[in-house]
């Protein structure tokens, strides 16, 4: 069985959401997060992205971490922030063009993390982890929170759904740019919240979709604490999470990028990819997509793979091996092996810098404008990975490629926050 806890959530005050809410720190760069904070002061990533408002010092400075904290307090004594005054578990809804998601904010155990009750698919990033976690250390709170899934095998999310719905009124709710709706509901009945976690003991498992760096941050904050003879149960012992339906969220591929190509020039680099691909001029893609689509018959039994170099877009295949191990299958690890370890030599995805990774909720156009402008000199559009894939690979105790998959819904920064102090 997992454990979920019910915690006494920071949030905005009435009427703030709107003002603070964020998008997440990790989907957008430290220019466009300025762009953001410069026609919005009060965005929460003046928080979750302080090194935005420090361009002229190194990301990693001590004084990023403190002007982060110094922020989050500003909140607090403005009372722009409030910490409410009773433990609750907390319903999050997104509308989204014709889509709705619902899940339930709590608190989760660093100990279900290190037992793996808690399971993940993707390596994280060391640079990333410990960003995380010394900004969770110096503001005291997990201000972005993991998004989890587990199965619905005992109509869980029904449960979950019927708690708002006859609730029409949110306790926050917040419009995006994008035309989504982002809804927090308070579950304050005791006899609820014990329902919640009477019926949580049945669930085994819990995956996370998104977050990894969070959560192992948590958890690194905790060992790190624990292991300086300081208190690490408790709150500081949890961290915040969303937990969804497995069947009831959404996957994108998720984009890679390269600034150089070694020794080869553009002809050569595609002369070798042919080694081990088919590969195919694709033509005009339409930049607004998030994916695109193959071209190639029966897509289900090759890797599929598109290039952006020299503003053309190429199709790469190769047919799968039936007899492959489960992470073999895997279009994005055979991508690292027959490509970027083979190819170019990048054996550390999580710490190259030539590699870097796009987000697969940005269109395409955004690929070609970061290829076109020369800050990288190509760029791999990825085909999503099913759901079952996933959590049959942390089943098995696998861990895909970092960045594999980019799943939504995405959820906003700012509107419900663990403080741990």
């Amino acid at each position: 069985m997992v454990h979920v806890y019910r915690f006494a959530a920071v949030r905005p005050a009435p009427g703030e959401a709107p003002s603070i809410a964020a998008v997440p720190y990790d989907v957008v760069t430290a220019e466009e997060a300025r762009t953001i904070i410069k026609a919005n002061p009060e965005s929460f990533l003046t928080v979750s992205r302080s090194d935005a408002e420090l361009p002229d010092i190194p990301p990693d400075d001590n004084r990023v971490y403190e002007r982060a904290r110094d922020n989050f307090n500003a909140f607090l004594e403005s009372g722009r922030l409030k910490k409410d005054g009773c433990p609750a578990m907390y319903v999050y809804r997104i509308l989204q063009e014709n889509d709705t998601f619902i899940g339930l904010c709590c608190c989760l155990d660093t100990e279900d993390y290190r037992s793996n009750r808690i399971r993940r698919h993707e390596l994280t990033r060391y640079d990333k982890e410990e960003d995380r976690t010394r900004h969770i250390d110096a503001i005291k709170a997990h201000d972005g929170p993991v998004v989890l899934l587990y199965r619905d095998h005992d109509t869980l999310f029904s449960f979950i759904d019927s708690l708002i719905s006859g609730q029409k009124i949110p306790d926050a709710e917040v419009h995006t740019s994008h035309g989504g709706t982002h809804q927090i509901f308070a579950i304050t009945d005791k006899a609820a919240l014990d329902e919640i976690e009477q019926r949580f003991q049945n669930v085994d498992s819990l995956y996370i979709a998104d977050g990894h760096h969070r959560a192992k941050a948590a958890v690194n904050l905790a060992d790190r604490m624990r292991a300086t003879g300081q208190p690490a149960d408790g709150e500081i012992g949890r961290f915040m999470g969303v937990l969804f339906a497995h069947n009831r969220v959404k996957i994108h591929g998720y984009s890679r990028l390269l600034t150089d190509l070694g020794t080869s020039d553009p002809d050569a680099f595609l002369n070798r990819l042919t080694k081990n691909f088919t590969v195919t001029p694709y033509g005009e893609v339409d930049g607004n997509e998030y994916n695109i689509r193959p071209r190639i018959a029966c897509p289900e039994k090759y890797h599929v793979m598109h290039i952006y170099l020299q503003k053309k877009w190429y199709e790469c295949t190769r047919l799968i091996d039936p007899a492959a191990p489960i992470l073999d299958v895997l279009d994005v690890a055979v991508l690292q092996h027959l490509v970027f370890t083979e190819m170019f030599g990048i054996t550390d995805p999580r710490g190259d810098a030539r590699l870097q990774y796009l987000g697969g909720a940005r269109p395409v156009a955004d690929l070609e404008r970061l290829v076109d402008n020369g800050t990288y000199r190509l760029a791999f559009a990825m085909q999503p990975v099913r759901v079952g894939t996933v959590l049959s690979i942390a089943d098995a105790g696998g861990v895909m490629p970092p960045k594999s998959t980019w799943f939504e819904p995405k959820l906003l920064s700012g509107l419900v926050i663990h403080s741990f102090l």
